[in-house]
């Protein structure tokens, strides 16, 4: 406990809650049989906003109820209880609250219903999320609406695990709110989830949930029903967190922090007027989309084979398969009309609307937020296609979604679910923004969701400006003091009036000047060795985004990768549950930021010695496969199985990185493969950049911004040129 987490070795299929000690009662599996079936149940909306625009939301789920089965079937163990880690594992990514198993009765079919050849059940409970205080503007919002929510999340989980299975060959179809044709509750009493206390089901852990069932034929190792006396079991021993689960202690300290604040304590972090790293504002260029380095893979600028897997990299895996599908699927709902005449009587306080957009967000499940206007250089100046983007909002708020510490552990950065980490935190940002977007237009204010799979401004700046996080080694990437690199970020633009959060400052520019491992364990050495520079404006250690880009779409024994963030000594769990030492060092490193120079090298060296970034089977669920022309396989060159290079060094002088500053990069229109990558001339071009002193000395003395800062112009947009292939977020 003092330098690794009780949760160390507690296997990530068991869930945050001790089930595994639970009494059981296999004489309640009789008295369920003997039970008449149930007729459907009747519900409806309140009409609430929220709860509208959840109930929307869940009906674009539900397009997923009934979906392709893969034509052939995985290699799946006979062991059936590794199957059911696999299932369990899986749900329990996707953030369900608790999980279990069990065969499908016949009286659990409802009334009327058309039964499936389905056997076995895989039940969900999610918990309900906190709701804000009445002082809190958000609290009109969610009081009502908390059912519609939480049904909509237990159909986000069910519809990405039933799409897991079918990827994998066997049928599965989910029962969510409004598409069930199975009794919910009697399958949760079975699946030793709840205990039957009148007409309610009650959970020894969860006193409010919604419960999503999936019907499948795959064969699965059940649990066993809970006897009466599980509804007892909030005792001492699990207070002090029985078997390495969440404790008592953490929930309640999370239940208790105001709603508007995040699970973190980022309100102890020191707040700064602009960002630790220079950034020359009049001088940042605005940049097309079609210049990231992803949508260049997909126009054919580095070479038939990136552009052939920029269509796969991430989504080899059959669960990454499934997110995909339901990214695109919300897509078209980014953006809308806003209703007329706002309530400015209702909403004219900016102080009260920040702290109500703050609590809807870790309402819905957000892990971290923040406020900023959005400065003119987040803005892309084009689109894919090359038609202007127009600035069109004054406000972004920027939420952080944490990739999973747990899988994350099992993992070895650039295996098979390294793209499914990325892909599910994408999934559940495109749905908080998209919702929370949708509710203000509705208020009457003009706002857009922003995500990964579509979005008009670049989210690093945003990041910065709103107080999450400080520039790292890893480049283009921010870490913030509790959760690391370890984040997806979404955010929403809007023009509902709100009061912005200030820059922050935890002394990270000193730690990663000190440390490298994140250098050290790049598969691709592409994060620098060396010293900062000043790229397009802004002091960074500037990555070759090229050769992270290559190896990320190309990595053979893996989906993606994303082992700077695993290996990174800040990639830790900072609660209650967590480890002493890890805890103590987080409130110095914030807290006593002037013992850094101490610290740092311990902390480095620590690290390493605690074998901190090595993979930890305890926590591996997941199967390793690969999706070949539709059907997940055993993957073809196997897999990445990393842990640490102790001692590996490169000589920052030669050490080669390509710099495509802005004169380099592709007219915004430039046609698919018109713009072939000079990685010579990218190398060469590191000469001209300056150091972050060189820069801010020419700016005092007023000299012209570097020629190399101003982006290459369109060169008229040709329609039938500048037809791009079709991203794989969007269907044509």
């Amino acid at each position: 406990m003092i330098f690794h987490a009780r949760s160390r070795n507690r296997p990530f299929h068991y869930g945050l809650f001790p089930l595994e000690t639970l009494p059981r009662d296999d004489a309640v599996t009789a008295v369920e049989a003997g039970a008449s079936p149930k007729s459907a149940p009747e519900r409806s909306s309140n009409g609430a906003d929220l709860a509208h625009v959840a109930d929307n939301y869940r009906s674009i789920l539900a397009q997923f109820v009934d979906d392709e089965v893969a034509p052939d079937r995985a290699p799946v163990p006979d062991d059936l209880d590794r199957r059911a880690a696999d299932i369990k594992g899986n749900a329990y990514f996707m953030d369900a609250s608790q999980v279990g198993i069990c065969r499908i009765p016949d009286n659990a079919w409802l009334t009327g219903a058309e039964k499936t050849p389905d056997s076995y059940a895989i039940v969900m409970l999610v918990e309900d999320g906190k709701v804000p205080d009445k002082d809190n503007l958000a609290h009109d919002w969610v009081a009502s609406s908390v059912r519609a929510v939480t049904d909509m999340r237990a159909a986000e989980i069910a519809v990405v695990v039933a799409g897991h299975i079918r990827h994998m060959g066997f049928a599965a179809r989910p029962h969510i709110r409004g598409h069930e044709i199975l009794d919910a509750q009697r399958l949760a009493v079975l699946a030793g989830l709840g205990v039957r206390d009148g007409d309610r089901i009650r959970n020894p852990y969860i006193d409010n949930f919604s419960i999503a069932v999936i019907a499948t034929d795959y064969e699965l190792a059940t649990d066993r029903p809970l006897h009466a006396r599980a509804l007892k079991a909030r005792g001492l021993r699990y207070w002090w967190g029985l078997n390495g689960a969440q404790s008592g202690r953490e929930r309640r300290r999370r239940a208790a922090r105001p709603a508007h604040y995040s699970r973190y304590p980022m309100e102890t972090v020191k707040q700064v007027e602009r960002p630790t790293t220079l950034i020359i504002d009049d001088e940042v260029p605005r940049v097309p989309k079609r210049a990231a380095f992803f949508e260049r893979a997909l126009q054919g600028d580095l070479g038939p084979r990136a552009q052939k897997e920029r269509s796969r990299f991430s989504f080899k895996h059959p669960t990454s398969q499934s997110l995909l599908k339901t990214i695109r699927s919300l897509v078209p709902y980014q953006d809308g009309d806003a209703a007329a005449d706002p309530d400015m009587d209702r909403y004219g306080d900016p102080a009260a609307n920040t702290k109500a957009v703050k609590a809807l967000s870790y309402f819905l499940g957000a892990d971290l937020t923040g406020i900023c206007e959005v400065p003119r250089y987040a803005w892309h100046s084009h689109k894919e296609d090359g038609r202007p983007i127009e600035m069109y909002h004054r406000y972004a708020v920027v939420m952080l979604i944490d990739q999973g510490f747990d899988t994350m552990e099992g993992a070895s950065g650039d295996d098979w679910i390294s793209g499914t980490q990325s892909m599910r935190g994408y999934l559940r940002g495109a749905e908080i923004a998209g919702v929370m977007a949708d509710l203000l237009r509705g208020q009457g204010f003009s706002s857009r969701s922003q995500t990964n799979a579509d979005s008009d401004v670049l989210h690093i700046p945003l990041i910065l400006w709103a107080g999450l996080g400080e520039l790292s080694r890893i480049g283009e990437l921010v870490l913030n003091p509790f959760v690391g690199p370890r984040f997806k970020s979404v955010v929403f633009t809007t023009d509902f009036p709100m009061e912005v959060d200030k820059p922050i400052d935890f002394r990270l520019q000193y730690f990663c000047d000190n440390c490298l491992k994140c250098a050290r364990e790049c598969p691709c050495d592409a994060i620098p060795w060396g010293n900062k520079v000043m790229f397009n404006a802004y002091e960074m250690w500037k990555i070759d985004a090229e050769r992270c880009t290559r190896y990320r779409l190309t990595n053979s024994k893996g989906a993606a990768c994303g082992r700077c963030m695993k290996t990174c000594p800040l990639n830790k769990v900072v609660d209650m549950d967590g480890p002493l030492v890890t805890r103590m060092a987080s409130w110095l490193g914030i807290n006593a930021m002037w013992l850094k120079p101490l610290m740092v090298p311990i902390a480095t060296r620590l690290d390493d010695w605690l074998g901190n970034g090595k993979r930890n089977p305890a926590k591996k669920w997941w199967f390793d496969h690969e999706i070949i022309n539709g059907v997940a396989t055993a993957p073809k060159r196997g897999t990445n199985r990393r842990d640490l290079r102790l001692g590996r060094y490169i000589d920052p002088k030669k050490q080669k990185i390509a710099y495509y500053n802005a004169n380099m990069m592709p007219a915004p229109d430039a046609p698919a493969g018109s713009s072939k990558v000079d990685r010579k001339a990218a190398v060469t071009s590191g000469d001209l950049l300056e150091t972050p002193a060189e820069a801010a000395a020419r700016v005092a003395r007023g000299g012209p911004t570097p020629e190399h800062y101003i982006p290459t112009p369109p060169g008229g947009i040709d329609p039938a040129a500048a037809e791009r292939a079709a991203s794989p977020y969007k269907k044509q």
